[in-house]
């Protein structure tokens, strides 16, 4: 195989996370003219707007503005510009095959044989977010189709705790410290595949939660006292879940309306702020997740029960929790991460089935933002904010719109990934292109 330069190399094999743009690159003052801005904020839709970018933040936005000498000016040409969108839960820099085991980074994996019954299985303290690789192929692939941050989740163990760990929000962009401050999260599963893993009773999960958030308490239980090593938590378990019970923000994986319900309950008892993924049955307990302001997450293309969990799924689900003053965001079940970009085509579905589109366009950006408190940062196109932004050839929800251009703090990203040089590879004809890739790309 020829060898290539180290950056065509680097861009090859996805570990460059901008290229392919270098005047803009070069340059701290970027003005993107005559484009149909949806800022998801204040000003609503621009038809011909202007945004101005400094140092990789949004200085200005308007219908009319002057661009200042030596800014690299972009000609947007009427196309849809709107802020960067959310990948969901994901795995995306945690997990590269996911058929390759050395290769998922995002659960704790089976727990070790118990001794006794009392040994202690429950890591709360279990934190993805220093796994994260942020020069992941994956994270190119789907960083191209307009997705600029997610919420790092630890994935479910096959036995042992349902309580899975801890995440957060981290930016796509390129840079090792990519978490954004005041994201982190506690991540719960109380689903019926979390069920085996607390002898086979949903009753039990709750007990058996009651019991850790009882130890996790400043006065433990008298028998925590006495014995230490008979709990659920380690003394770093209770520590990490502790600081949760002090106003975090904690996920609960549930679908079905009871559970939601106790969601509910449980955080207004214990202090924490509760976040639903799923809520399949979301819609039958609208009113009680409307007065609690608790935000969900769910995934819109739900409409058959894929467990009995889900019996009352349905596509207009976003839509009546929306009405009812619902914080709504998206987040696919499934392989979430290799198909994160397949996000836009969830939001275009509610669309189509009731909800607003300009709700839908914030379930992808400024709610996901901030039902996790970034949207100080990003979510939204706003002056302040990070210009993570995607410029469209269509309606973003349509499926067979692309990206034209991404840009992560105001800096073009390469609009190809690994996928794209191997398409463009065997494409060619026959003997009209080597199957190594070609120099000086």
């Amino acid at each position: 195989m020829r060898r290539l330069s180290s950056l065509a190399a680097a861009i090859a094999l996805g570990l460059v996370p901008f290229a392919a743009a270098p005047a803009v690159l070069a340059q701290s003052v970027v003005f993107i003219d005559n484009a149909k801005v949806h800022t998801v904020g204040p000003q609503g839709t621009l038809a011909n707007g202007d945004v101005l970018i400094t140092d990789g933040v949004i200085s200005a936005v308007a219908a009319e503005l002057s661009p200042p000498a030596g800014a690299v000016r972009i000609d947007a040409k009427g196309q849809p510009l709107t802020p960067g969108l959310f990948a969901g839960l994901t795995a995306l820099g945690l997990e590269e095959i996911s058929a390759e085991a050395s290769t998922v980074h995002s659960n704790l994996g089976t727990a070790a044989p118990h001794v006794h019954p009392g040994e202690t299985r429950w890591r709360p303290e279990f934190d993805v977010l220093p796994a994260y690789n942020p020069r992941s192929q994956v994270i190119g692939v789907n960083r191209k189709e307009g997705l600029t941050f997610t919420v790092l989740a630890p994935g479910a163990l096959e036995e042992g705790s349902f309580v899975t760990g801890q995440g957060g929000v981290v930016r796509f962009d390129g840079g090792f410290d990519a978490l954004l401050d005041g994201s982190r999260s506690l991540f719960v599963d109380l689903g019926s595949n979390a069920v085996a893993m607390s002898g086979g009773s949903r009753a039990a999960q709750y007990m058996l939660l009651d019991q850790a958030i009882r130890e996790a308490r400043p006065a433990p239980s008298p028998l925590m006292m006495v014995s230490p090593g008979h709990g659920l938590l380690t003394p770093a378990g209770r520590d990490a879940m502790s600081r949760y019970l002090r106003g975090g923000r904690v996920v609960f994986h549930v679908d079905r309306a009871a559970d939601i319900r106790q969601v509910i309950a449980l955080g207004r008892k214990h202090g924490f702020q509760p976040v639903i993924a799923g809520a399949a049955e979301g819609w039958v307990v609208a009113s009680d997740l409307a007065a609690a302001g608790v935000p969900v997450l769910l995934d819109a293309l739900a409409n058959l029960p894929s467990n009995f969990d889900q019996l009352g799924a349905r596509l207009d689900n976003a839509a009546k929790l929306h009405a009812a003053g619902v914080a709504v965001a998206f987040s696919q079940d499934g392989d979430a991460t290799h198909n994160a970009r397949k996000i836009r085509q969830h939001a275009g579905n509610a669309a189509a089935n009731g909800l607003p589109w300009e709700a839908a366009l914030a379930g992808l950006t400024l709610a996901p933002a901030r039902m996790f408190g970034v949207d100080a940062k990003i979510g939204s196109i706003e002056v302040g904010k990070s210009a993570d932004l995607v410029l469209w050839n269509g309606d973003p929800l349509e499926v067979t719109t692309t990206a034209t251009q991404v840009f992560v703090a105001g800096r073009a990203v390469s609009m190809q990934s690994r996928q794209t040089l191997l398409r463009d590879r065997y494409l060619a004809p026959k003997g009209a292109r080597p199957r190594v890739y070609p120099a000086g790309r």
